[in-house]
């Protein structure tokens, strides 16, 4: 019976997954409508979806961290820096390895290993890197419920899937909005767009597995998937928010991300 309920979230992070590929999707499909985007809407949108994403960070991952560390007699901060510098040591890494290429930049200024990958693949790969660790805490959140804690719940779960679903929408803005001025159909922008967003459905599935079935480890897990989310949110969203010149907009989407997403987590979770 327990594996069963054990299954149970496993299945429900890989439909929470798949729901933030959809709407990775649904981004992408915006090449349809339109062949370009407004610099000024995507640097808003981007600088939203950093702000989600931080909002996230603590409301729906070191707080709970914390908690279920004091619930157990464990100092709170020790699992919450251990497993905060390691999810962002583990970002770097990949960051490093890992052949990519941001937005905008020339192919000469590709990341990563040395490759001869085209330009399509390494900027797919870029928001693959982008989308991981929002898979893993999908996972995380979702496999979070089995300990019983307060904070860690089916609504806040949802919650989270919730915010993540929406600044997924502008990331699949971005990459199919790119290779369409490149000269792919509106299919293949499309195509690869969506694409990006496969990770997190598989990365859900392996942060409820590692979770559920090592749960000694939640409170580390939980602040792995917040410190992988920063590497992320200050390393490449908020830059390229503000590459575009409309920094002060950007800023502002980001505080209206982060104003959205705590109030998502403070009303589904038990704040």
């Amino acid at each position: 019976m327990l594996a069963q309920f054990n299954v149970i979230h496993i299945v429900q992070a890989l439909i929470a997954g798949i729901f933030t590929w959809l709407m990775t999707a649904l981004g992408a499909s915006a090449i349809f409508l339109t062949k370009d985007i407004n610099r000024k809407f995507l640097d808003v949108m981007l600088g939203f979806a950093a702000g989600v994403m931080a909002a996230a960070i603590y409301w729906s991952m070191l707080a709970p961290a914390m908690e279920i560390a004091i619930k157990r007699n464990i100092t709170p901060w020790i699992p919450v820096a251990i497993g905060f510098l390691a999810g962002g040591i583990f970002l770097r890494i990949l960051d490093r390895i890992l052949p990519h290429l941001q937005l905008e930049n020339p192919i000469e200024k590709a990341e990563g290993l040395k490759t001869s990958w085209q330009r399509t693949t390494l900027l797919i790969l870029a928001m693959a890197l982008h989308n991981l660790p929002e898979g893993l805490a999908l996972g995380v959140a979702f496999g979070a419920i089995v300990a019983g804690d307060s904070s860690s719940t089916l609504p806040a779960a949802i919650a989270l899937t919730i915010g993540i679903g929406i600044q997924d929408i502008p990331e699949g803005m971005a990459i199919a909005m790119p290779l369409r001025r490149e000269g792919f159909s509106r299919f293949k922008s499309f195509w690869y767009g969506q694409l990006s967003g496969i990770v997190e459905p598989i990365g859900a599935v392996i942060g409820a597995a590692a979770v559920i079935f090592t749960t000694s480890l939640l409170p580390y897990a939980l602040a792995f998937a917040a410190g992988a989310m920063f590497f992320i949110v200050i390393e490449e969203i908020i830059p390229e928010s503000q590459r575009g010149g409309h920094g002060d907009l950007a800023t502002m989407g980001t505080i209206a991300g982060f104003v959205l997403m705590m109030i998502l987590d403070v009303a589904f979770g038990s704040y």
